[in-house]
């Protein structure tokens, strides 16, 4: 199994603040890992909730934790597998936390892009030493810093 590297508690509390309401909203978890990102939206009232994880075990673990909630999708695949096949699903909030050594934002933040609902917002978690503001540059909204993390956002108008 790869290395996890959870959100941060400082980071999960300032990405639900700036969002400020997920009530009512269709969420998308991609590297979900422990599923806390998901699990707090699913917490603050999110309608529904898809985590997607590459480890079945992690998936495993996430379902033990939601227990009997309804609306929960489990996708034990790779996050760009998950979003070529989901075409015709559609979210208002994709939150993305790869790992930090990640290749492949370009095409992550692409294809999340193109399942987002109008009005929807893309929120991807990286290191601090990663521009990701030139990726859909007409739609990037804003990074903020935390310790050494970012976190971007992009917004479909």
């Amino acid at each position: 199994m790869r290395d996890l590297r959870p959100t941060s508690n400082l980071v999960l509390q300032a990405v639900f603040n700036i969002l400020y309401s997920v009530k009512g909203k269709d969420f998308l978890d991609l590297f979900a890992g422990t599923g806390q990102v998901g699990l707090k939206a699913l917490e603050k009232g999110a309608q529904s909730i898809t985590f997607v994880e590459i480890e079945k075990k992690r998936v495993e673990d996430i379902k033990r934790k939601v227990k009997n909630h309804q609306n929960v999708k489990f996708f034990p695949l790779d996050a760009l597998k998950f979003l070529k096949s989901a075409q015709q699903e559609s979210f208002d909030i994709i939150f993305a936390d790869p790992p930090y050594d990640y290749k492949l934002y370009d095409k992550l933040i692409e294809l999340s892009f193109s399942t987002l609902k109008p009005k929807g917002t893309l929120i991807v978690e990286h290191r601090f030493n990663t521009d990701l503001s030139k990726v859909l540059s007409d739609f990037f909204v804003e990074s903020r810093k935390y310790g050494d993390t970012l976190i971007s956002f992009w917004r479909k108008e």
